[in-house]
């Protein structure tokens, strides 16, 4: 049988993971960097995505989280829900309010009360995470869960946690080959 969760394991460590100083988005330094956008944007990484994170999705009414990390995230699971009979829309928070037309925040097909799960590629902090949340809660939905593809395990997923919610991680630095790391 297929193991699609390996497979996207081994996608991540060749085309995403980049040693290199860089400064990452939370504003910490760090030796390596997860590309995550080279696999959740290469196809054959979209469906696996798709297909892993599809089965996890339990009673969600939509699925999405913060541009950009989030997008193609939601869509892939969105596409792969509707393919295997229990279509899951998927929606996009932006990082601000939309100046013009009709101003939203939050695109997609996402009504209030929704059951919602939050999804991103990367948690270092949490910011893009948190900042999805509040924007969803706000629109009066309910977070049933946070999902990543990987944790780099540097607070950000005890910080989701602590604020009362769920966070699965599909994989952590030392899944994709990082032992060693500031």
């Amino acid at each position: 049988m297929r193991d699609y969760k390996e497979e996207l394991c081994k996608l991540i460590k060749e085309k995403a993971v980049v040693f290199a100083e860089v400064t990452l988005s939370s504003g910490m330094k760090s030796n390596y960097y997860i590309d995550c956008k080279q696999v959740t944007m290469d196809p054959k990484g979209a469906f696996l995505i798709g297909e892993v994170l599809s089965d996890l999705t339990e009673d969600a009414d939509a699925v999405g989280g913060l541009a950009i990390g989030a997008d193609p995230i939601a869509v892939a699971v969105s596409v792969r829900s509707f393919e295997k009979g229990r279509p899951i829309p998927s929606f996009i928070v932006r990082k601000g309010q939309k100046a013009h037309g009709m101003m939203k925040r939050i695109e997609g097909p996402l009504a209030p009360s929704s059951k919602v799960i939050v999804v991103d590629d990367v948690i270092t902090k949490g910011g893009s995470i948190l900042e999805a949340i509040e924007a969803v809660e706000a629109e009066g939905c309910q977070v049933l869960k946070v999902m990543c593809l990987v944790d780099r395990q540097q607070g950000g997923s005890d910080i989701i946690k602590n604020k009362g919610y769920r966070v699965e991680a599909l994989f952590t630095p030392s899944d994709i080959g990082i032992y060693h790391s500031i």
